[in-house]
């Protein structure tokens, strides 16, 4: 098949080279060069294109008219034929939406080829015709739309189907087809702007569902109807504008959108302007582009000051803005006219006043008032002060108030009564952002501040501050140093100062409360700790009698200079050597507190006496600050040793000292390291360590005593207390309870001297090895028990058995024998011998001693030695 018209033909032409509505044949290989023939040559002609041309006008009746299309291959000579059936087109109306016209069939009849001068059938094939459809159609449904065939279905049963979106795919079911006739159809209403075309393929197959024909893609396409509004992007606008812009000064643009085919006319929106509000200075101070929605101003007069905002609603209509058949919707423009620096601060008066007393900084002297038209809290309206002139040493500035934009005129600078007592100072104001162009400062933009210095009294000073004199240390007391005296700089009131001294550290000087003469009252040390890097600094104080009373302080520096007043000491005090003279020595040097050339170099050198010292130890200088002291003795016993060394400054006079030094001689080792035990204790300790340690002892042995108090006591009311026991409670009638053999209160005068201390000790060594009673204490090394009482007092045997019952209990190395023993075990032997020797007035055999376990585990030892049986 070479072709086939997209849609079926159905206007009426009237004028000759009118084209064909939709009347195109297309090469489905695309590759192919094709010359089109028409049968009716007089009347249709068809290009090298496809297309089909009206040759002459002519009136097309309401019968069907026909005529065929020829195609050849220019290459292979092959040929086919096409049958075109022309009717008239009806107008779109509402009618003929809802009453579609008869659904036309087109057939491609079987190709043929010329062989041997016969055309002989090559290929059969479908008849597809294209299908435009309009979206809203009310039907009914479902509404046939196209039958589709092929020229095999006289031969043979076939089954036609159709795939893809609309069918078989979402949104299934809109498109169906009759399997026997081919007939589709549409079941629903279809919407363009959901979907603006749908592409199905069809199928035919026989009875045995075998493929017959090749599948052929549909286009359906959906004609779009003007059944949406514009909608605006946003439903308020919002732009700005700069007050004062001239005549096509860009404002903003609105958009709106139309979901119908922009293409069409149902699509083609036009903007206009349908009020303005205010319409001050003029009813169209803006204007908009119908197509693109751009807003720009046409008129000049923007004046913030006088219009702020400006609101404008705008519609846009479809078909190209026809208000009768397009559709409509609104929006509104709310403009801002922003604020320029068109209007200069102006002051509220010419002359400012104000006062400030004198000496003061940080004071509020002036408030600046300014009146500004611009819109308030921006750039075109903050002010800015500055001082043009009145003020060269730049004592006062001007801040703006942030809040009332007014200029606060404040001292940032003293400002002496004596000197100035009054200022004219000359501001402008300005502001933040410079003014529009063509706009001048009018003269209310600048003033004058007349400000007034108060005189106050203020405090005295001393001159120079601080005083330094030089003095050798060693002055004695009553002796004038100095005036030290202070200025007051009122030179206009007639005022008294007096002295009185604020800081003297050491308490050495004194002031004259008149004229401020400075005397020694002590004796001026330079070693003192008060004097820092040679310089002793006294405070004092200058107070006037003014209202109120004001006063100021000095400082006098004495820098002192040194005098050989303090002879060298020794250093180190203590030290370590060995009892040879091999392999150490003792390094030593001076301490003296005064310095150059009071101090340094030093001689050091030792004592005549006692003779022992130059016979033991030998001294030799190393330098002018160091020496070493060696043994002079090949041995010498450790111990302690007191060295007196005499050191001489260089002083002029010189002055000595004998100091000692403190020498521990030990043994050492092969590096020279004492090697004794004692190390420290050697060293000896200081007279703080040995107070410390002997309050100590003090403090441990009260503590000791009276814990000892405290048992005696405890003792003693445990005493009292067993007198006032009940005769029913006393434990004594309780070990009765217990089937001991005696007790009781007759047995208390019964001398229990024989149990707790045996005359003779039996050897263990003597009895047969393996031959032991089970209550017999092991052959093993002691153990150290707590010494008991040797005689408790006869009333007080049940706590004592109490005490050690729970002692036994408590002891986790208590051995497992007889309880009696671990209570007061008196050695290995006993004069008493063996209780086991006791006998019972009824045998073992007889009595039980079950019992014994519920005892607790006191007796557990009993309950199994005797209730256990023969073993």
């Amino acid at each position: 098949k070479a072709g086939a018209p997209e849609d079926p033909v159905s206007r009426k032409y009237e004028k000759k080279g009118k084209a064909l509505e939709e009347g195109k044949f297309s090469n489905c290989n695309g590759k192919r060069k094709v010359q089109y023939e028409s049968s009716e040559p007089a009347d249709f002609k068809v290009d090298e294109d496809g297309m089909v041309y009206a040759v002459r006008s002519f009136p097309l009746s309401s019968e069907h008219a026909k005529f065929l299309i020829y195609a050849q291959d220019k290459e292979t000579q092959e040929k086919w034929q096409v049958a075109v059936k022309l009717s008239l087109k009806p107008a779109l109306t509402e009618e003929s939406v809802k009453e579609p016209p008869e659904v036309e069939e087109i057939v491609f009849p079987r190709q043929f080829s010329k062989h041997s001068g016969h055309l002989q059938r090559q290929k059969r094939d479908w008849v597809i015709p294209p299908i435009n459809l309009p979206e809203n159609s009310r039907g009914p449904f479902p509404q046939e739309l196209v039958r589709i065939r092929s020229d095999r279905d006289k031969n043979l049963s076939l089954r036609y189907s159709v795939t893809g979106p609309g069918a078989d795919q979402p949104p299934t079911g809109i498109f169906i087809i009759n399997p026997i006739s081919g007939q589709l159809s549409v079941t629903k209403p279809l919407d363009r702007e959901q979907i603006a075309r749908f592409h199905l393929r069809a199928h035919a197959v026989d009875i045995n569902g075998n493929q017959v024909e090749n599948p052929i893609d549909i286009v359906i396409n959906v004609i779009d109807m003007n059944d949406n509004r514009p909608e605006f992007l946003h439903q308020v606008w919002n732009g700005t504008v700069p007050e004062g812009s001239k005549p096509g000064t860009y404002v903003m643009t609105v958009t709106a959108i139309d979901a119908d085919d922009p293409n069409a006319l149902n699509g083609m929106l036009r903007y206009r302007i349908l009020s303005q509000a205010p319409s001050t200075p003029s009813p169209n101070m803006f204007t908009i582009n119908n197509e693109t929605g751009d807003i720009i101003t046409v008129a000049a007069g923007l004046d913030r000051e006088k219009v702020q905002q400006y609101t404008l609603i705008i519609q846009a209509t479809d078909m190209e803005g026809n208000p009768t058949y397009g559709l409509s919707n609104t929006a509104t423009a709310i403009i801002t006219v922003t604020d320029v620096n068109d209007n200069p601060p102006e002051f509220t008066a010419m002359t400012f006043y104000g006062e400030v007393p004198e000496n003061r900084v940080d004071v509020i002297v002036a408030n600046l008032t300014v009146t500004d038209k611009d819109q308030p809290h921006t750039p075109a309206w903050n002010a800015v002060y500055r001082i043009s002139g009145g003020d060269p040493t730049g004592r006062f500035a001007i801040q703006t108030d942030p809040n009332s934009n007014d200029g606060l005129v404040t001292v940032v600078k003293p400002i002496d009564f004596e000197t100035n007592r009054m200022f004219v100072l000359t501001v402008a104001a300005e502001n933040q952002v410079p003014l529009a162009k063509g706009i001048q400062h009018p003269p209310q933009s600048t003033a004058t501040v007349s400000v007034t210095v108060i005189d106050v009294n203020e405090n005295p000073y001393f001159a120079p501050n601080p005083k330094i004199i030089r003095q050798e240390e060693g002055l004695h007391a009553g002796t004038m140093l100095t005036t030290f005296t202070a200025q007051d700089p009122d030179r206009y009131m007639q005022q008294n100062i007096r002295y009185t001294k604020l800081s003297d550290p050491a308490n050495w000087l004194k002031i004259d409360p008149v004229n401020g003469q400075i005397t020694t009252i002590a004796v001026l040390d330079r070693e003192s700790p008060n004097v820092k890097n040679n310089i002793y600094n006294a405070t004092f104080l200058a107070s006037d009698n003014g209202i109120p009373p004001m006063s100021g302080t000095g400082t006098l520096q004495i820098y002192l200079l040194d005098i050989n007043d303090n002879a060298p000491q020794v250093l180190p005090q203590e030290a370590e050597t060995c009892e040879t003279p091999d392999p150490n020595s003792i390094n030593i040097t001076a301490l003296d507190y005064d310095i150059d050339p009071n101090a340094g170099p030093f001689a050091f050198d030792l004592p005549l006496s006692p003779v022992t010292i130059k016979r033991n130890w030998t001294i030799t200088r190393l330098n002018g600050d160091f020496a070493q002291l060696n043994l002079k003795i090949k041995f010498l016993e450790a111990g302690i040793y007191e060295v007196p060394i005499i050191i001489t400054d260089s002083g002029n006079p010189p002055k000595s000292n004998i100091s000692i030094l403190r020498v521990k001689v030990c043994q050492c080792d092969s590096n020279g390291d004492c090697t004794d035990v004692d190390r420290i204790v050697g060293a000896g300790l200081g007279t703080g360590a040995i107070i410390a340690i002997l309050l100590c002892i003090i403090i441990l042995l009260i503590l000791v005593l009276m814990f000892v108090v405290w048992m005696k006591r405890r003792d003693k009311e445990r005493q009292a207390k067993q007198l006032l026991i009940d005769p029913e409670d006393d434990v004594r009638d309780n070990i009765l309870k217990y089937d001991e053999e005696g007790g009781g209160e007759e047995d208390q005068d019964y001398d229990l001297s024989q149990l707790q201390q045996p005359d003779t000790v039996e050897p263990d060594a003597i009895k047969p090895v393996g031959i032991r009673r089970m209550d017999e204490r092991p052959i093993h090394a002691e153990p150290q028990y707590p010494v008991r009482s040797a005689a408790p007092h006869p009333g007080d045997i049940g706590d004592f058995i109490n005490e050690g019952l729970k002692a036994a209990d408590n002891d986790p190395t208590a051995p497992p024998y007889d309880s009696l023993l671990v209570f007061d075990y008196e050695g290995s032997g006993s004069t008493a011998g063996s209780l086991s020797s006791l006998n019972s007035s009824s045998s073992g055999g007889e009595q039980d001693y079950d019992y014994l376990n519920d005892w607790g585990p006191r007796f557990k030892k009993l309950a199994d030695m005797y209730g256990g049986g023969d073993d």
